[in-house]
């Protein structure tokens, strides 16, 4: 069987998972494209121009290979569910029909399977797929965006022993763990300390990020920038002149003006100090020996009094 005959599953392993559900296996149908249209609420905001039109060239050539998913609407149209970027180059080649494979589903299952299908692309820049995590746990959990955000802080703050444990054992935070599982993509934790950061990055920064146009360690660079004129500045020159990190950090050291003071060694010792009795390391044999031998040449300098 060629990829063109298989049915619609490669792209959604672990939706059974997600959805409780059996994957799709029903075989493809052609239908006109002038018959599907687009959901009111679409996950995916950005597609890469250049990569688009690089699949247009490959519809042009060999056609749609694996079948876009859709579900039945009024009068014998279709509403798109999965395969976005096939449906649009589909379009832009000038096709006027596709295969498809046709599912029953609820509002709640086709915003879940998209999702899903969009979590799974390799293109998808971090702020997308924060964003797409976000709205795949909101919609599995009931809630907001807000609310599932607001969430995953409280389990995070229950994990490090700052409120009491009423959510990390439940229902809820089962489903969460769950979820994560079964995306594969990253722990809830690691979601929470290094993601939902993203959301709050300038505008400016995270319009990039999710444009593709700068990467993620340079963007968290540019954010720490408070002036926004400098910021925006420096994000168009690191964009321009495709600054490495380095770079951008140089640069932004440059810029500081000249009153600016470092902070004075004890300020800087006592914060180190302090971070170093909630670092996580001391189980760490390897972080040990490196701690045993900083100690040393701290005792070294006391004895040279």
């Amino acid at each position: 069987m060629s990829k063109k005959d298989q049915p619609y599953t490669s792209k959604l392993r672990g939706v059974a998972a997600l959805l409780g559900e059996p994957e799709p296996a029903a075989a493809a149908v052609v239908v006109p494209i002038a018959r599907i249209y687009l959901p009111q609420e679409q996950p995916r905001r950005y597609f890469d121009l250049e990569k688009l039109q690089q699949l247009v060239i490959s519809v042009k050539e060999l056609g749609i290979l694996e079948p876009l998913l859709v579900r039945p609407r009024e009068q014998g149209d279709y509403e798109l569910v999965a395969g976005e970027r096939r449906y649009r180059a589909a379009q832009t080649a000038g096709l006027t029909s596709v295969p498809v494979v046709v599912r029953q589903l609820t509002d709640a299952e086709a915003l879940q399977l998209s999702l899903v299908e969009n979590l799974q692309r390799e293109d998808l820049n971090p702020v997308e797929e924060t964003e797409g995590i976000l709205q795949l746990m909101a919609s599995q959990l009931n809630k907001s965006v807000e609310e599932a955000t607001a969430l995953l802080y409280r389990m995070q703050n229950e994990v490090k022993g700052k409120v009491t444990q009423n959510v990390l054992g439940s229902p809820e935070g089962e489903q969460v763990r769950a979820m994560f599982d079964s995306l594969g993509l990253m722990s809830w934790e690691s979601f929470v300390s290094s993601r939902l950061p993203l959301l709050n990055l300038p505008e400016e920064v995270i319009n990039a990020l999710r444009q593709g146009r700068i990467e993620y360690t340079k963007a968290i660079a540019l954010a720490r920038i408070k002036d926004s004129s400098a910021r925006q500045a420096l994000l168009e020159e690191a964009i321009q002149e495709n600054l490495s990190l380095t770079q951008i950090k140089q640069r932004i050291i440059a810029a500081r003006p000249l009153q600016e003071k470092p902070q004075s060694l004890k300020i800087l010792f006592k914060e180190a100090s302090s971070r170093l009795q909630k670092a996580k390391f001391w189980s760490n044999p390897k972080k040990q020996r490196q701690l045993e031998k900083l100690l040393k040449q701290m005792e070294d300098l006391l004895a040279e009094e």
